[in-house]
């Protein structure tokens, strides 16, 4: 294995580039966006493309944190079924933000088709898979619920489970065809280049070191320049840099993964056949898919920088060889980590952090979907001047308790968990 938790294997992988030199000097534009996600770049892409002028400022490079690092998954909806959502928000907002989120996965294909993105797209589907008989119960609940509200979603047997997955290691699964896979790090790197190309003036290395509004204009500070902005949308989400009013607004919570060597074709072609995306519905979760070269990438939960992280290294290697019993010999390479912005609730907040200036975070590890979505929704609504247009009515603060204790519970737990499956 080969383990450097800041280098993906996205990293080494994407054909996407973008051009991003630190910001020096000063400007002054309509909107500033801190954070180049998918929130951020989404944001200053769809801002550009209506005309305003736009700043966006990443500490490191684009796709640094979390959009760099994740499985690649692009899901429609949130991890909450539809019942629990409208009972976190009402009603109204509820059927609001599942209408917007079941139509995430379109926009965010539209988006790789129409700026010709090369992030090895492939809307072929995900399986939601019952890694036991609660977890088939589990879904068959979420089941009723999607297909209530207009969802093309199918519950599928533990046979045809198995015929798309090409594991027997499961009791079923939820196929959702308006989803799929992409190359994570290379379709943010897509959508700056694009933003880039509409206008945007895209920077890295460009930490934002103060923050204030003087009653009518932002100013951001960074190392070597100054930006004063009308509009200010702060889209840091897990990696907030230290920026006020973020370190206690969610629980930080460590993913990582592990990709094989390209697999052997004949191997290669008895393995998700049909190019899904997977995750099971266990507590400490298990998720796989193929990339385009025919590497196999897997993850759970957990810090590869932690003290407990060979139990997670023991455990990937075990859990690799019940799910695929071919790959049993197959060695790992690639290992890499991110974090998640979890919140209680695992609904995004939108936070009104001043005049003129939101915050998201918290996608709770769906964000390609609804930060793309956020970051349209947030830019149209601080240009328009339009309250309405925003995905979520915005809140002026959201805190987590005990978020320290929180992040260490989840980390052990997972360490624990992976401890004692990996020497069962």
């Amino acid at each position: 294995m080969t383990t450097d938790p800041e280098t993906s294997l996205w990293t080494k992988t994407s054909r996407e580039r973008v051009d991003a030199p630190p910001l020096t000097g000063s400007v002054t534009v309509d909107l500033a966006v801190i954070g180049g996600g998918y929130t951020g770049c989404s944001a200053a892409l769809h801002a550009a493309q209506a005309g305003a002028s736009v700043c966006l400022l990443e500490a490191h490079e684009i796709g640094h944190g979390g959009s760099g690092r994740n499985v690649g998954l692009a899901n429609a909806g949130l991890w909450l079924p539809p019942a629990e959502i409208r009972a976190h928000l009402g009603d109204a907002a509820g059927n609001r933000l599942i209408a917007l989120l079941a139509q995430a996965p379109a926009e965010v294909f539209r988006l790789i088709r129409d700026l010709e993105i090369d992030c090895e797209p492939v809307q072929a589907g995900t399986l939601h898979l019952a890694h036991s008989p609660k977890g088939l119960r589990d879904l068959q609940t979420r089941h009723q619920q999607l297909s209530a509200d207009g969802a093309p979603v199918e519950l599928l047997s533990a046979q045809e489970t198995a015929r798309r997955s090409g594991s027997t290691a499961f009791h079923g699964a939820i196929f959702d065809p308006r989803a799929g896979t992409i190359q994570p790090l290379a379709y943010v790197q897509g959508l700056a280049r694009a933003a880039q190309q509409a206008g945007a003036a895209i920077l890295a290395s460009s930490p934002v070191q103060a923050l204030r509004h003087d009653g009518e204009i932002w100013h951001l500070d960074t190392p070597q320049g100054r930006v004063r902005a009308k509009a200010l949308i702060q889209a840091t989400n897990a990696y907030h840099a230290g920026l006020p009013d973020t370190r206690q607004a969610y629980v930080p919570v460590y993913y990582f993964q592990y990709a094989t060597d390209p697999l052997p074709e004949n191997i290669r072609a008895t393995l998700l056949p049909g190019g899904e995306g997977c995750w099971d519905t266990g507590l400490i979760m298990t998720s796989f898919r193929m990339d385009q070269a025919g590497r196999l990438v897997i993850g759970a939960m957990g810090d590869l920088g932690h003290a407990g992280s060979f139990a997670h290294r023991g455990w990937i290697t075990r859990k690799l060889a019940q799910i695929f019993p071919a790959l049993a010999d197959q060695p790992l390479k690639d290992g890499w980590h991110g974090r998640i912005a979890m919140t209680s609730d695992h609904i995004p907040k939108l936070v009104q952090i001043g005049p003129n200036a939101l915050s998201a975070h918290g996608y709770s590890g769906r964000g390609i979907g609804p930060g793309t979505v956020f970051g349209r929704m947030m830019a149209d609504s601080l240009l328009t001047g339009e309250p309405a247009r925003l995905p979520l009515p915005p809140v002026p603060a959201h805190h987590e308790s005990w978020t320290g204790l929180r992040r260490a519970f989840f980390e052990t737990g997972a360490a624990l968990t992976h401890l004692v499956k990996a020497r069962l």
